[in-house]
């Protein structure tokens, strides 16, 4: 039997969040241990629960887009983050991937979605919904963990390894480690071919 994971649902809209609860209610394995309308209920919500997946809609009090999401990935490395949200543009997918969103759905979307991208970050992988109109291109066509996402990126952006390892807060070495397993893993053999990869799946490149 798996583990429940301890969901916090963030949205200002009352409404919204009960609809949310109710259909995450008929879901296994999957426990709504809080609710928050702001930013800072967000903070005070991961800090009393220790929950597992935030489902986050960008447009709240207090969030300043996907800046919010790099700042929670710096300080809660294990949360899963689902974004929830109505905006569809394929650069906000990008943008909110890049910073560390683990899945990323429309309001617009299918309901049954939301079953579906647990089910994928549950297991490491990322979800975009259908409905963004981006998920075949912004999905690697192998999967890749949150990790090896953020380190394809910054490859993608130039970034050197020793800054990688700057901003993930890990050693070089292991950074030098994360690099040869990525490009092992994607049988790319240069920088070049890591970018190019990156600008398929609709990532921004220096």
């Amino acid at each position: 039997m798996i583990r429940a994971l301890k969901v916090v649902l963030a949205d200002d809209h009352a409404i919204v969040r009960e609809g949310l609860k109710l259909l995450l209610s008929t879901m296994d394995g999957v426990n709504v241990v809080a609710e928050a309308a702001s930013a800072a209920e967000i903070l005070d919500q991961l800090a009393a629960t220790g929950a597992d997946l935030l489902v986050l809609d960008l447009g709240m009090p207090g969030i300043a887009g996907v800046q919010f999401i790099r700042e929670l990935r710096a300080t809660h490395t294990k949360l899963r983050i689902l974004v929830l949200t109505a905006n569809i543009e394929p650069r906000m997918v990008s943008a909110a991937m890049e910073a560390g969103a683990d899945g990323y759905l429309t309001k617009h979307g299918d309901a049954a979605e939301i079953g579906q991208a647990i089910a994928a970050l549950r297991e490491d992988r990322s979800y975009v919904s259908q409905a963004t109109g981006f998920a075949s291109q912004s999905i690697s066509p192998i999967p890749l963990t949150r990790r090896e996402r953020e380190i394809l990126a910054l490859i993608a952006s130039g970034t050197t390894t020793p800054d990688i390892a700057l901003r993930l807060g890990i050693s070089p070495l292991t950074a030098r480690k994360h690099r040869e397993n990525l490009m092992r893993k994607l049988d790319l053999h240069n920088a070049a071919e890591i970018t190019a990869y990156a600008m398929r799946l609709g990532l921004p490149a220096g």
